[in-house]
């Protein structure tokens, strides 16, 4: 081919040229080399998305795997699956005010009030358990409104909102407590068991994750058929199965490996299920794209007819629901709830699990995926230097510093895809 030909537009199979194929001075990658091609162009324009995290979590797992050989053994990795869930649902929810630029430091006591509340209204007033964890929920996202309702009438920024809103919660808690200062929650009751005890079936968890490569087939296979009647390019029906097939071989792998023990948590499940919904709600509905678009811009994202005082509520309200909800968790698994729940780490563990796992401080980049790589990594820190009986002020330094190095890397990716164009 000389240099002054030029290929041809890729047409659709109606044979028109493909809409975003159509501009010659574009480079446009096809193929599985121009696929990868694609995706260094990507991370050197700073598009890192989730590569940071997995490249740190296989290094962690690789260290402590070397120093102890229990590490990566089934029944240390289900009780981490169980540790984990508690922190990863209320970092979930620091994933939603993160997308906006806000903050809520509030979270731990959220959970620990809950906790609280659920313990009393059960135990101490005879309360049907469902009713006391829906009073806690409600509460939690009647807290979240409030911060919301400072930041739109009177400008008041989440920072300050939610720490005095930290201390207030706090206070609560130990008001409602007594002088006991704990509940014990019944042994005997099933939502002590959801938090101890209790794993999917064998056949469940192999039929969860075929329903999950699936759905990944499915979602991917109608968003190509848009593109198409949209005269876009999309992906080939070739590489959606080998996506789905790749996911479902992977996740039935571990599913079989956990069954080797106890089997996948039933504490776990339901956060993974919290995940893929939060997922689908910010990339598929109205309201995740308008979370984006006030995140990015928020003045923009008001001309462009979003109410973004709407956004703030429920982005608030979901995080502060979704921490109650954590702190019921926290009190299923340790068959309590004390002075000390949502004390301690909770609080700092939660946004720093959302800004590792690759939620942006700045506000309009991130994912639900977010929580759940942060909370992986951040927990197994802490397993891996338990397993080593290493003291655990090295748990605190060690995740400082992998807090750190991920907001160097978040700083340096947003200055690299603004010379790029791409911010």
């Amino acid at each position: 081919m000389t240099p002054d030909t030029k290929t041809p537009p890729v047409s659709s199979p109606m044979g028109r040229p493909l809409l975003d194929r159509a501009d010659e001075r574009v480079r446009h990658e096809a193929g599985v080399a121009g696929a990868i091609r694609a995706f260094v162009t990507r991370v050197r324009s700073g598009d890192l998305g989730s590569l940071p995290v997995i490249v740190g979590l296989l290094i962690i797992w690789t260290v402590f795997q070397a120093l102890n050989p229990i590490f990566l053994s089934s029944n240390n990795l289900v009780n981490l699956l169980f540790d984990l869930s508690t922190v990863g649902v209320i970092s979930l929810g620091i994933v939603c005010v993160l997308l906006l630029g806000q903050i809520d430091l509030s979270v731990g006591s959220m959970s620990g009030f809950a906790s609280a509340l659920v313990g009393v209204l059960w135990v101490n007033e005879g309360w049907p358990i469902a009713v006391a964890i829906v009073a806690a929920l409600a509460l939690g996202a009647a807290v979240g409104t409030l911060y919301a309702f400072f930041l739109n009438r009177f400008g008041m920024p989440s920072f300050v909102s939610t720490l005095s809103g930290l201390l207030a919660i706090l206070g609560l808690q130990l008001y409602i407590l007594g002088s006991t200062g704990s509940i014990n929650l019944p042994y005997d009751s099933w939502i002590v068991d959801f938090g101890q005890i209790l794993t999917m079936p064998d056949w469940v968890a192999y039929a969860l994750v075929a329903l999950a490569g699936l759905a990944t087939f499915a979602l991917g296979a109608r968003n190509a058929a848009r593109r198409k009647a949209a005269g876009l390019s999309s992906r080939s029906t070739a590489s959606l199965l080998l996506q789905a097939g790749t996911l479902v071989v992977v996740l039935e792998a571990l599913a079989w490996y956990l069954n080797r023990d106890r089997g996948v948590p039933w504490m776990f499940g339901l956060f993974v299920a919290l995940v893929l919904v939060m997922q689908y709600a910010l990339t598929r509905t109205k309201w995740g794209r308008s979370m984006f678009a006030v995140g990015g811009n928020q003045e923009a994202a008001r001309r462009a007819g979003i109410n973004v005082r709407l956004i703030y509520a429920s982005a608030f309200a979901l995080c502060s629901s979704l921490a109650a909800l954590g702190g019921v968790l926290a009190a299923s698994r340790l068959a309590s709830a004390s002075q000390q729940a949502g004390t301690g780490d909770v609080n700092l563990n939660a946004i720093a699990a959302a800004v590792i796992g690759g939620t942006s401080l700045f506000g309009g980049r991130g994912s639900a995926y977010s929580a759940l790589l942060g909370i992986i990594v951040i927990q197994s820190i802490a397993s891996g230097l338990t397993l080593l009986n290493l003291s655990s002020s090295l748990r605190y330094m060690i995740t400082g510093g992998v807090l750190a190095i991920a907001v160097i890397v978040d700083s340096l990716a947003r200055r690299s895809r603004v010379s790029h164009g791409r911010a």
